[in-house]
């Protein structure tokens, strides 16, 4: 009679567990997460504008080469057909 109440009490604790997990994980989850964005907002608040007045005195100007398309049909080599000697 004690082994069947153990194990009784055991599987009422798992689901027990189980149910508040499915309820509090997702909770735990947001408030770590908004209390992540709150500590990221406080460090780099003073670089938000930084980037957003453009500045005309340096402009970069960047050129590309031609896309040069290789030949395909360049022979690259012989195709030899090894065959196994007993």
């Amino acid at each position: 009679m004690v082994l069947l109440q153990t194990i009784l009490i055991v599987v009422l604790v798992y689901y027990t567990f189980k149910l508040l997990a499915k309820w509090l994980a997702p909770k735990l989850f947001s408030y770590a997460v908004k209390k992540t964005q709150e500590r990221f907002g406080q460090q780099f608040g003073n670089y938000q504008d930084f980037g957003n007045t453009p500045n005309k005195n340096s402009e970069t100007k960047i050129s590309k080469k031609p896309f040069r398309k290789s030949n395909p049909s360049k022979k690259v080599g012989e195709y030899i057909d090894f065959e196994e000697i007993d």
